[in-house]
């Protein structure tokens, strides 16, 4: 299957669904090295 056949399948499936609003990760085991890299991200003003 290719990207883009998955693309169109999951905007499909998705929509039959009523395009639900997923949770995000709450992050409780996030290593220090990824909380560190989530607020460099954050202050470069990213947002993750």
């Amino acid at each position: 299957m290719s990207l883009e056949d998955f693309g169109r399948d999951l905007t499909r499936r998705r929509a039959a669904l009523g395009n639900p609003e997923l949770p995000r990760n709450a992050g409780a085991n996030r290593t220090d090295s990824k909380r560190a890299l989530l607020a460099a991200i954050e202050h470069a003003g990213g947002r993750w």
